[in-house]
C-alpha cells in the first residue's frame, strides 16, 4: 500500500472481504460511494483468493476490515464520519 507523501499523493482505502459475507457487501456499498466522492483509490481484496495467506490468518476472523493507507482503520463495520475526517486529515498534510 501507498502511504502519505507517496509517489502517486492518492490516498487508498482497502476493503478486506470474504465471499459471501454480508457484513462484507454491506461495507462494501457505504464505502464505495464514500470513495468516490472523496476521490480516493478503493481496493477490494478477498482474503481467501489472493495466495499469500498472511492477509487470511492476520485479519480472516473479523472481516470486513478497512485499512486506510494500508493501516488497519476499523473492522465489522465502517465507521464513516471517522473515515472522512481520517481522510480529510491525509489531504491536508
Amino acid at each position: 500500500m501507498v502511504g502519505p507523501g507517496s509517489p502517486d499523493g492518492d490516498v487508498h482505502v482497502t476493503l478486506l472481504t470474504r465471499a459471501g459475507c454480508a457484513m462484507c457487501e454491506r461495507a462494501r456499498a457505504e464505502l464505495t460511494p464514500l470513495c468516490a466522492e472523496s476521490v480516493v483509490v478503493l481496493d477490494v481484496v478477498d482474503v481467501d483468493a489472493v495466495e499469500d495467506g498472511e492477509l487470511r490468518a492476520e485479519f480472516g476472523d473479523r472481516l470486513p476490515v478497512v485499512l486506510l493507507q494500508g493501516e488497519e482503520h476499523a473492522y465489522w463495520e465502517v465507521d464513516v464520519p471517522r473515515l472522512r475526517a481520517d481522510i480529510a486529515r491525509l489531504r491536508n498534510r
